[in-house]
């Protein structure tokens, strides 16, 4: 008997959530058939905001198989949602990732995404005190004495255990605040790793009694937020002669900040304000190094004469398809 625990995006505004439910079939191999042996399946879309109740069954089809880390006989099924008269679902953006990606493979477009989040015990950030009190300021957090560690190595063991494209972790700026990226040279495959990692970020979590939270400004005050930095290639990029094909790449950006903004997470207004290693929500800047910066060129980058540009506009809780989308739509597309 093998469990297949079916994941997929749910229709939560703003922020979309994760959901799950669990099949147990007979004699699967998902080493041989993949996500294509998995049978498509239903769930009741009234509950997760994407069907009305008078016509509630949507459609689950598998897109990627994962061999879970978490216990024995069991798969880890990326789905897609669909509507039951087979076209994608509203809901469904991973499908207008892939719609646009056909006519842009000759690209070749690389991702690396920098997820930050905040581990949370009993409301508050793991290692703030217990009276209410605030830690001692910023500054020793960052690569250095943080809280949650255990948590987020275990994380990384797991995705390295099944596949996944994480490239390493950090601690970060904030206590309690932590980081992991993940790489891959497949668009797909990288926003897919991102969804899976975030799945397993709150089972991990879960089982040591912690939540995990990817608001981006989850303490206010003189705390840094928290993003989802892309760092994003092309081809063009990466060959001699790139420095000058992310530059120009930059100045697409430039006009279409606001529609980038609008697809780039819920309460992003609340981390770019200009302090904290950000821009302002309302400007659009780029520079060599500049953590300050909408966009940076890290220093190797711009050494190399080649290489890849980092967007740091993207929030925590952005959604890595809609973020892959928008940049190759822009970059790599005529908008």
């Amino acid at each position: 008997m093998i469990k297949l625990e079916y994941i997929w995006i749910d229709g939560t505004e703003d922020a979309p959530q994760l959901r799950s439910k669990t099949k147990v079939v007979v004699e699967f191999d998902g080493t041989v058939s993949g996500p294509s042996g998995c049978p498509v399946w239903g769930f009741d879309g009234s509950s997760t905001n994407q069907a009305p109740g008078d016509n509630s069954d949507c459609v689950l089809k598998p897109v990627r198989l994962y061999e879970s880390p978490l216990e024995k006989n069991c798969y880890l099924v990326l789905c897609e949602v669909w509507n039951t008269d087979d076209t994608p679902h509203e809901t469904n953006v991973r499908w207008k990732l892939h719609e646009l990606l056909d006519g842009k493979n000759n690209e070749e477009p690389w991702f690396g995404f920098e997820q930050e989040y905040t581990l949370y015990k009993n409301g508050r950030p793991v290692g703030w005190p217990e009276d209410g009190s605030e830690p001692a300021p910023q500054g020793d957090y960052y690569c250095g004495r943080n809280a949650g560690e255990q948590i987020a190595r275990t994380h990384m063991d797991a995705c390295i255990l099944i596949g996944i494209g994480i490239s390493g972790i950090n601690s970060e700026v904030m206590l309690g605040q932590w980081e992991y990226q993940i790489f891959g040279n497949d668009a797909l495959k990288a926003t897919d790793d991102m969804w899976v990692a975030r799945w397993l970020m709150e089972k991990i979590a879960g089982s040591y009694d912690i939540d995990v939270n990817l608001d981006p400004k989850p303490i206010e005050g003189d705390w840094n937020g928290a993003g989802c930095h892309a760092n994003f290639s092309t081809k063009a990029m990466r060959e001699n002669g790139g420095d000058d094909v992310i530059h120009k790449a930059i100045k697409k950006l430039k006009p279409l900040h606001n529609g980038h903004i609008d697809v780039y997470g819920s309460g992003n207004e609340k981390r770019l304000t200009g302090l904290h290693e950000t821009c302002p929500i309302t400007e659009f800047r780029w520079g060599v190094s500049d953590r300050g910066a909408s966009v940076r060129v890290p220093w190797q980058v711009s050494k190399d004469g080649k290489g890849y540009l980092e967007d740091r506009r993207p929030s925590a809780n952005c959604d890595p398809y809609l973020v892959a989308w928008r940049l190759i739509k822009t970059i790599c597309g005529d908008d």
